[in-house]
């Protein structure tokens, strides 16, 4: 079963207002088994807007259109639904008597232009709104079914689940969608494709779709079925596959992040943590403490963004400094255990590198970093070049300064 969403209003297509009810229909939607294949996001324009209607309606089985049922000229879902269907426009008496009453309930006295929220498309059903003046519409039509929805997210919400949801079960085909979500660190995008299309290529259902950030590729499968078992089943065959074929490249099973899982393993192992950071300058430990309950395992660290604070506090000898470069395995491993030592943690990572645009290393390239881990078994260290862009860069050396971590952790 397939949904199409149309949001309405010029002031979505604005920096400042983002459209947040398509994504909660969404997920009441896969609830009961219906997939979204389509959203739109359309300005307050009747004819724009009833192209785009009679274009869902012969796409998908259901239409779900939020926002434009307020009582002024720019609300025009209205009139764009009756043109898009080839439908009237019929006042509704009782309707809006009803929102005289609203009004009247306020002390007010209804404007006349809020006679326009009294209005359905022909053959729809009323759907009340007892948290706003425009009522919803309900609409049959040959294969499908049109919903009209405000675009306020305390008047949507309530009326999609008390009054659109328990019939949409009733009348919709039983189906069921369930997902998997694999985060991946270490490896790119292209990578992770390379290795496990093989595998995914082979299943039409479950659906699989790789998306990728800093250091960090997720791997989603979904499956629609007719049972939630089935859609189990499927799921936990094809993951089942993915994951032996990853294997420890997977780092979380249920979406948690890299922090909240080398978290609980520090937790696990009633382990400490230190960080000492130069060209990441905080981010490594900011990231650390995103994790609630942070304070349990991570004791602190340093920021050393220039030779003379490595000198200072963490007491690199400038000698090491000169002879091996501040970006430098020497330099990394000597960071790392001095914060180590420092602190008295169990472990501690430290990372040094070239954000670029420009270097101010000799022979080093913009997105050369080095880091090292320092633990129990001793301190290594490891240089990666990585894509160029600063806050790129950035991003990327703490997201695998965290897996390295994870890693020795294991």
């Amino acid at each position: 079963m397939r949904a199409e969403i149309i949001a309405v209003g010029s002031e979505l297509l604005t920096p400042a207002r983002v459209d947040t009810n398509s994504l909660w229909l969404t997920a009441k939607l896969n609830e009961i088994g219906v997939e979204v294949s389509q959203k739109s996001i359309l300005s307050d324009d009747r004819d724009l807007l009833a192209a785009a209607v009679a274009g869902a309606l012969s796409r998908a089985p259901l239409v779900l259109i939020t926002g434009g049922l307020g009582p002024t000229e720019d609300d025009v879902t209205r009139e764009a639904v009756a043109q898009a269907m080839h439908r009237r426009l019929l006042f509704d008496e009782a309707i809006c008597a009803g929102i005289e009453a609203i009004f009247a309930r306020r002390g007010r006295k209804m404007a006349e232009i809020n006679r326009r929220q009294a209005f359905l498309v022909e053959g729809a059903a009323a759907l009340d709104n007892p948290n706003g003046t425009a009522p919803g519409q309900w609409i049959d039509y040959p294969g499908g079914i049109v919903l009209l929805l405000p675009g306020p997210p305390q008047e949507l919400k309530p009326m999609f689940e008390e009054l659109c949801l328990p019939r949409l079960k009733e009348r919709l085909p039983k189906a069921a969608i369930r997902t998997r979500f694999f985060r991946v660190a270490g490896m790119g995008e292209s990578d992770v494709d390379a290795l496990i299309a093989p595998i995914y290529k082979e299943y039409r259902n479950p659906v699989t779709t790789i998306l990728a950030a800093a250091g960090d590729v997720q791997v989603h499968l979904r499956a629609q079925c007719q049972t939630e078992e089935e859609a189990e089943a499927l799921v936990e065959e094809l993951g089942a596959k993915i994951r032996e074929r990853l294997g420890d490249r997977i780092y979380s099973l249920n979406g948690d992040p890299l922090e909240n899982v080398v978290g609980n393993l520090l937790r696990e192992r009633g382990a400490t943590l230190a960080v000492a950071e130069s060209c990441t300058a905080g981010l490594l430990g900011g990231r650390i403490t995103e994790a609630a309950g942070a304070s349990e395992y991570f004791l602190g660290g340093f920021q050393v963004y220039g030779k003379g604070m490595k000198a200072r506090l963490l007491g690199l000898d400038e000698k090491l400094v000169e002879e091996a470069g501040v970006v430098s395995e020497a330099a990394a491993k000597a960071m790392a255990d001095s914060a180590r030592d420092r602190t008295g943690a169990t472990y501690a990572i430290s990372i040094t590198g070239e954000a670029g645009p420009e270097s101010s290393s000799p022979g080093i390239e913009p997105g050369t970093v080095w880091i090292g881990v320092a633990g129990p078994e001793g301190c290594e260290a490891r240089m990666f070049k990585f894509p160029t862009g600063r806050a790129r860069v950035r991003a990327f050396a703490v997201q695998t300064a965290l897996n390295l971590l994870r890693l020795a952790l294991k």
